[in-house]
């Protein structure tokens, strides 16, 4: 089964901000990949957090950041 994101979902992503912790209120495509591969070890967290850290550390791994900031740039904040 082949799961294609809507773009509002990767809109939101990309504006989204680690809410706790060592990195809090950085973007999620800023945290490093070390940080969110520790998550994938220990386990992500519930809910769109833990989908956006999953989806966020694939992104990173496949090298396509550069996507990320582009929606980021494309389609600011309201």
């Amino acid at each position: 089964m082949e799961m294609k994101p809507s773009k509002e979902k990767l809109v939101e992503m990309a504006h989204y901000r680690m809410p706790f912790g060592k990195y809090k209120d950085r973007f999620l495509v800023d945290l490093p990949l070390p940080y969110l591969v520790w998550f994938r070890q220990k386990g992500f967290p519930k809910g769109k957090l833990g989908e956006y850290l999953t989806t966020m550390l694939d992104i990173k791994e496949n090298g396509l950041e550069p996507l990320i900031r582009k929606i980021q740039r494309e389609f600011p904040k309201e």
